[in-house]
Protein backbone atom coordinates (compact mmCIF):
# COMPACT_ATOMS: atom_id res chain seq x y z
CA UNK A 1 0.00 0.00 0.00
CA UNK A 2 0.85 2.91 -0.93
CA UNK A 3 1.17 6.08 2.11
CA UNK A 4 -1.84 7.77 1.41
CA UNK A 5 -3.66 4.94 0.91
CA UNK A 6 -2.52 3.26 4.51
CA UNK A 7 -3.74 6.79 5.74
CA UNK A 8 -7.44 6.27 4.74
CA UNK A 9 -7.68 3.25 5.42
CA UNK A 10 -6.28 4.33 8.67
CA UNK A 11 -8.00 7.28 9.59
CA UNK A 12 -11.63 6.18 7.71
CA UNK A 13 -12.86 4.13 10.76
CA UNK A 14 -11.97 7.51 13.26
CA UNK A 15 -14.86 9.53 11.38
CA UNK A 16 -17.12 6.71 12.27
CA UNK A 17 -16.23 7.73 16.34
CA UNK A 18 -18.79 10.26 18.30
CA UNK A 19 -17.48 12.52 20.67
CA UNK A 20 -19.47 14.83 22.94
CA UNK A 21 -22.56 16.66 22.26
CA UNK A 22 -22.65 19.87 20.11
CA UNK A 23 -23.27 21.80 23.48
CA UNK A 24 -19.68 20.32 24.78
CA UNK A 25 -19.19 18.32 28.19
CA UNK A 26 -20.11 19.53 31.34
CA UNK A 27 -17.20 20.74 32.94
CA UNK A 28 -16.23 23.18 35.98
CA UNK A 29 -13.37 26.09 36.36
CA UNK A 30 -11.41 24.77 39.45
CA UNK A 31 -8.10 26.63 39.50
CA UNK A 32 -8.25 28.30 36.22
CA UNK A 33 -9.00 24.67 34.41
CA UNK A 34 -11.80 22.93 33.50
CA UNK A 35 -12.50 19.72 34.80
CA UNK A 36 -15.13 17.55 33.26
CA UNK A 37 -17.54 16.82 35.63
CA UNK A 38 -17.60 12.82 35.86
CA UNK A 39 -13.40 13.38 37.23
CA UNK A 40 -14.85 15.96 40.07
CA UNK A 41 -17.52 13.20 40.78
CA UNK A 42 -14.93 10.20 41.27
CA UNK A 43 -12.84 12.42 43.20
CA UNK A 44 -15.64 13.37 45.63
CA UNK A 45 -16.63 9.77 45.41
CA UNK A 46 -13.32 8.44 46.57
CA UNK A 47 -13.49 11.06 49.37
CA UNK A 48 -16.93 9.52 50.73
CA UNK A 49 -15.48 6.57 50.38
CA UNK A 50 -12.78 6.87 52.66
CA UNK A 51 -14.79 9.45 54.89
CA UNK A 52 -17.38 6.51 55.05
CA UNK A 53 -14.62 3.94 56.10
CA UNK A 54 -12.90 6.45 58.62
CA UNK A 55 -16.75 6.73 60.63
CA UNK A 56 -17.34 2.85 60.42
CA UNK A 57 -13.70 2.15 62.08
CA UNK A 58 -14.20 5.25 64.55
CA UNK A 59 -17.87 3.95 65.10
CA UNK A 60 -17.12 0.77 65.77
CA UNK A 61 -19.31 -0.68 62.94
CA UNK A 62 -16.35 -2.25 61.09
CA UNK A 63 -17.16 -5.41 63.29
CA UNK A 64 -20.77 -5.29 62.57
CA UNK A 65 -21.01 -4.61 58.93
CA UNK A 66 -19.31 -7.19 56.54
CA UNK A 67 -17.53 -6.57 53.52
CA UNK A 68 -16.42 -3.67 54.09
CA UNK A 69 -14.86 -2.75 51.03
CA UNK A 70 -18.14 -3.44 48.94
CA UNK A 71 -20.09 -1.24 50.91
CA UNK A 72 -17.54 1.53 50.84
CA UNK A 73 -17.27 1.54 47.05
CA UNK A 74 -21.14 1.02 47.07
CA UNK A 75 -21.27 4.68 49.22
CA UNK A 76 -18.73 6.23 46.89
CA UNK A 77 -20.34 5.15 43.71
CA UNK A 78 -23.80 6.71 45.40
CA UNK A 79 -21.68 10.25 46.02
CA UNK A 80 -20.03 10.00 42.42
CA UNK A 81 -23.56 9.29 40.83
CA UNK A 82 -25.36 12.11 42.40
CA UNK A 83 -22.67 14.65 41.65
CA UNK A 84 -22.76 13.98 38.19
CA UNK A 85 -26.60 13.83 38.23
CA UNK A 86 -26.87 17.30 39.86
CA UNK A 87 -24.14 18.87 37.87
CA UNK A 88 -25.49 17.95 34.71
CA UNK A 89 -29.16 18.73 35.79
CA UNK A 90 -30.73 15.40 35.64
CA UNK A 91 -31.38 14.81 39.35
CA UNK A 92 -34.79 16.31 40.55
Amino acid sequence: MRGTQRLAVIATPSLLLAGCALHGAPSFEIFGAYFPLWLLGGVLGLLGALIAHRLFVASGWVLIVPLQLSVCLAIGFTIAVLVWLSGTGHLL
